[in-house]
């Protein structure tokens, strides 16, 4: 167990290094790398980690509370059970990283690629995923209600049982989407009659 406040690093190689069971408290990481290191369980509380690369690193457990991932690197980490809590995560890559059973909550989550990520289920009322790519997501049942969803790209997604009600859905091709159960407001619902070419009175 090792605790790290108000330390900041720039460019500092951090790979392969066993980082576990950590505390990081409003630290910043300047084009730092994190590729396989060993981040089981690590806590971060009012950190900032900017253009780092987190390729292959192993994140399962971690704790993340209104710490900021911006233009992050993700691919093949493993972030299995991971918390984010308040995040900010503008630009950040999740292409191929194992994120089953993550926990987003709140946040913004705008301009990521989270494409083929699976959050059925998942309580995520609030989040701004704005221009963010969910293509082929798994959003079964998942609470999306107040999102920020302007221009984000929702190809293939599955979203049956899904909770949109007072998310803001500008900008997003809705003829393409399958509404079967889907829970949606009013607005939503003369929203998607135009867009299916409805004359709205």
């Amino acid at each position: 167990m090792y605790q790290y406040k108000d330390q900041e690093y720039e460019a500092v190689h951090f790979e392969g290094r066993d980082l576990r069971y950590g505390e990081l408290t409003s630290c910043v990481f300047r084009q730092c790398t994190f590729m396989n290191a060993s981040m089981e369980e690590i806590e971060t509380s009012h950190c900032r980690f900017i253009e780092c690369d987190f390729k292959g690193a192993l994140m399962n457990g971690s704790m993340h509370t209104e710490s900021a991932f911006e233009n992050c690197m993700f691919g093949g980490a493993n972030l299995f059970a991971s918390k984010f809590t308040a995040c900010k995560m503008t630009g950040s890559d999740f292409a191929g990283a194992q994120m089953d059973g993550v926990s987003l909550v709140k946040g913004d989550w705008s301009y990521t690629n989270l494409r083929h990520t699976r959050l059925g289920k998942q309580d995520l009322r609030g989040i701004r995923f704005f221009e963010a790519d969910l293509s082929e997501c798994d959003l079964t049942k998942a609470d999306l209600r107040d999102c920020d969803l302007t221009r984000v790209s929702m190809s293939r997604v599955k979203l049956e049982g899904a909770d949109l009600r007072g998310a803001i859905l500008e900008g997003i091709d809705l003829k393409s989407l399958d509404f079967k159960k889907v829970r949606i407001d009013r607005e939503q619902a003369v929203l998607i009659a135009r867009s299916l070419g409805a004359k709205v009175d």
